[in-house]
């Protein structure tokens, strides 16, 4: 009998190896088979699509401000503003695109129909430069564009911004499903799927700052358009070669309904005494798939775990639960996480303002200056954004392959070091490039000085190359931090809402960021002499760049404090999980 007993045991082990039992499906629906689904076969077609999309992106983002003074003849703080508009629009999509995946539509659905809108808008933005009566005006240039091109022009990047929204959080999200949490193997490939997912990014925006601007500057933005919008077109396709590898994951319904019903049994129990012991709250049982994996009680927000209070009057059988009346331990503990999480994202919004500046004042300064390499060829303005893509190129590659392996050592530590800790390391850069921005825009405007008619022209280019390089370098730390940490750390139904999270610290701080342009235009106005002047020349952008370093810094303490005394999300391990060497009944992520 106990012969039997273990055959069936290793029988089972055997399967769960073979198969994924992590409530994914296959393309046919089926549960997916290990060999043949998931891990790097699958995600290499999803980060082929990412590399077209960001590439098509920011081959329009880091040249948008000059485009905006250049040819639409905005000043440069309107120019600036709608640069941050815009680019906070495309990260706040995200959140309505995000739900949307999660809750109905699932992430490859959701990936292909923001990929449809995305081309829409590329389609038109071709259209607004190519067809002579929506062309800017009908000689090669002019002092004010035609009206009917400025719509198709913005209509066309803003709905580039739509497909962004639904794009970003459902693929990043869609990918990192392609590895199983409850594997060890696969486990630890997904740590490097976030650097690897990165790196691909980088490499899209690589070319689109270098080969995409340089035909913008040296042939025409149709052309570029046009190259574009093919490339995008063909990672599409590639995108729906890769169908029969992935792994999906079931639209789960709103996710803000469970958390909803939490506060409202919380409410509802409000003056009833806590059970003496955690295991008396009410869970449920391990074998109920539809509630994923489940979490771990933490002692944390103890109002809320009232809500999984079983009272005399309630009975466990399934057909009389309330959800409004009775939650189950790990939708209150899903709540918990959300509300930690508030803290963190509100700590980490200065570090967004620093990055956006490297789009609009560092690329404007950076066409002031000498961009010759030789007499015939000179740097386009927005290709100076190639040096943030190789310092988060180079802070990727040296993480994953040189600084994870050494810190698992010393700590112990699966990841190396835990995720808040790298994405405080990567604010400490933010910091260091405001330093390094202003000391370089003081050295501009003194060459100016001394030499009003020449202006900064004869300074290199190549002066702003350590701000652009630093703050990649941080970007390697912070952002991909963020992108894990919200990815992770969110409940499972909400993986495509937690990418949708991060993107929306970059689009809030691209608003703060023209809000504090806003102020500090009209404070310093007030006192005499606007910080942000006509042009660069008669602006004090060192001044800014030191306020933005006093409040990062500042935010950087209270940062500090936050993740020193933060919990991470604990994970039940499932029985079955055991089987593949996982040790213990839960385990922090």
């Amino acid at each position: 009998m106990q012969i039997e007993q273990i055959k069936k045991q290793q029988s089972e082990a055997m399967d769960e190896g073979e198969w994924v039992f992590d409530s994914s499906v296959d393309h046919k629906g089926r549960v997916p088979l290990r060999a043949s689904t998931g891990t790097w076969k699958a995600s290499l077609f999803i980060i082929a699509i990412e590399f077209g999309e960001r590439l098509s992106y920011f081959g329009i983002a880091t040249s948008l401000i000059i485009y905006l003074t250049k040819v639409i003849h905005q000043d440069l703080k309107t120019a600036a503003k709608n640069v941050n508009y815009w680019a906070g629009l495309t990260t706040i999509m995200p959140l309505l695109g995000g739900f949307l995946a999660d809750a109905y539509l699932g992430r490859f659905s959701m990936v292909l129909v923001s990929s449809v809108v995305y081309l829409l808008g590329l389609l038109l933005l071709t259209m607004s430069g190519t067809i002579p009566g929506l062309k800017p005006c009908g000689t090669d240039f002019c002092q004010k564009p035609r009206k009917i091109h400025e719509v198709f022009f913005f209509l066309a990047i803003y709905l580039i911004s739509i497909g962004t929204g639904g794009h970003k959080p459902s693929l990043e999200s869609f990918g990192a499903d392609q590895f199983d949490d409850n594997h060890p193997e696969e486990r630890k490939k997904k740590m490097s799927f976030f650097n690897w997912w990165n790196f691909g990014l980088c490499c899209g925006l690589l070319l689109g700052v270098t080969i995409i601007v340089y035909i913008q500057d040296h042939i025409s933005y149709a052309a570029a358009d046009i190259i574009l919008t093919a490339a995008l077109a063909s990672c599409t396709v590639i995108f729906c070669i890769g169908r029969p590898f992935y792994r999906f994951q079931k639209p789960m319904g709103s996710p803000l309904t469970p958390m909803l019903q939490v506060l409202v049994a919380a409410i509802a129990k409000r003056n009833l005494a806590y059970p003496s012991e955690s295991d008396q709250l009410y869970e449920a049982p391990e074998s109920d798939k539809k509630h994923g994996r489940l979490l771990s009680h933490t002692s944390k927000l103890r109002f809320l775990d009232r809500a999984a209070i079983i009272s005399n009057r309630q009975s466990l059988a399934d057909h009389e639960i309330n959800p409004w009346r009775l939650a189950t331990v790990t939708n209150v503990e899903e709540v918990k996480l959300i509300v930690n999480m508030v803290p963190i994202w509100l700590t980490t919004l200065p570090f967004g303002i620093c990055v956006a500046q490297a789009a609009t004042f560092f690329i404007k300064q950076g066409a002031t200056l000498n961009r010759k390499i030789t007499q015939d060829f000179m740097i386009p303005p927005a290709s100076i954004y190639a040096m943030a893509a190789i310092g988060m190129i180079f802070s990727v590659t040296i993480y994953d392959k040189v600084l994870v392996p050494f810190f698992r050592k010393v700590t112990g530590n699966e990841r190396g070091i835990n995720i808040l800790q790298r994405i405080g390391i990567g604010m400490i850069f933010s910091v260091v490039t405001m330093v390094v921005a202003a000391l370089v825009e003081r050295k501009r405007l003194s060459t100016v000085e001394k030499s009003p008619l020449e202006g900064s022209d004869s300074m290199s280019v190549f002066w702003l190359a350590p701000q652009f390089i630093i703050i990649g370098i941080g970007d390697g730390f912070t952002l991909v931090g963020l992108q894990e940490y919200f990815y992770d750390q969110v409940p499972d139904s909400m993986r495509s809402l937690g990418i949708a999270f991060y993107l929306s610290v970059l689009g809030v701080a691209n608003f703060l960021s023209s809000l504090l342009i806003t102020l500090v235009d009209y404070v310093t106005e007030k006192g005499g002499t606007s910080w942000f002047g006509k042009d660069l020349n008669s602006s004090r952008l060192d001044y800014f760049y030191w306020l933005l370093a006093g409040i990062t810094a500042v935010n950087l303490c209270a940062y500090s404090i936050l993740a020193s005394q933060y919990s991470y999300k604990s994970i039940q391990i499932p029985t079955s999980a055991l089987a593949n060497g996982l040790e213990g009944n839960a385990v922090a992520v």
